[in-house]
């Protein structure tokens, strides 16, 4: 272990251990662990970029700002439900990744209620929202990567649990998104996330040119779920957003064989 590696923050430091492909010398002048400086620098991007109007948004310094709003807004259209780290069950000490955590307004939480010990990983692309939430929270549990959530850098099956909670539609391909937050969660790891759904509007908004966000049927997320090892999904509408929860199956490729189940709740 290099000089540079043993100064980093505790969280940082594990979280170089769960990496796939860990870097020589970690990017952390912001206080975060830059794994896109090359794209910063010019590099052409892994992942295509959409150039509608809320995604130029989000690459510009006020995205923390909006999204941290957008969040409070979102927040209480699901008060009657209960935080998505209860819904995860977490045994003390596990490991759970913040995927899109933006500003951080969720990922302290997660942090305080998974207790001493725990591991809790803030994922985002956008250096404005990382900047934000490295000055938010300080707890020496949290850290926070820039990364890509259709390429999560971890290696298979390393978390307990995954939250994202309004920011899948607000990705390229949604469907990569959860399919890597199923690659890196181990048998019996929970997943919550909160997504955007159109009952009768979806397929005509899709057709629409450079249109944002992303809009989810019905059943979308739960079936992408089930098609990659998820056992008993449930979801949960309150008016246009959905709650999706779902346990990783301890035999995931059993599960994949087998005829999936997803359910609602009353």
């Amino acid at each position: 272990m290099s000089d540079l590696t043993t100064a980093l923050p505790l969280a940082l430091r594990r979280a170089l251990e769960l990496l796939a492909e860990p870097p020589v010398e970690p990017e952390v002048t912001n206080g975060y662990l830059d794994l896109l400086a090359a794209e910063s620098a010019g590099e052409r991007s892994v992942s295509p970029n959409k150039t509608g109007p809320i995604q130029a948004l989000w690459a510009s310094p006020v995205a923390a700002m909006v999204y941290d709003n957008a969040q409070a807004v979102l927040r209480k259209l699901v008060r009657a439900f209960e935080p998505p780290v209860e819904w995860l069950d977490m045994p003390p000490g596990g490991i759970i990744l913040d995927v899109g955590c933006g500003p951080a307004s969720v990922t302290a939480s997660l942090a305080r209620a998974a207790g001493p010990g725990a591991l809790v990983l803030g994922v985002d692309r956008s250096a404005a929202m990382l900047a934000r939430a490295v000055r938010a929270q300080s707890l020496p549990e949290v850290g926070f990567l820039r990364a890509d959530a259709q390429q999560l850098p971890l290696r298979d099956e390393t978390v307990d649990g995954v939250v994202s909670i309004g920011v899948l539609q607000f990705m390229p391909d949604p469907a990569a998104a959860l399919a890597e937050m199923a690659r890196v969660l181990r048998p019996g790891g929970q997943l919550a996330v909160v997504v955007p759904v159109v009952r009768h509007a979806a397929r005509f908004w899709r057709r629409l040119p450079s249109l944002d966000p992303y809009v989810f049927t019905q059943d979308e997320v739960g079936d992408i779920l089930m098609d990659h090892g998820f056992a008993s999904v449930r979801t949960k509408n309150v008016g246009p957003v959905q709650w999706v929860h779902g346990r990783r199956s301890e035999d995931s490729a059993k599960n994949r064989a087998a005829q999936g189940h997803t359910s609602r709740w009353p």
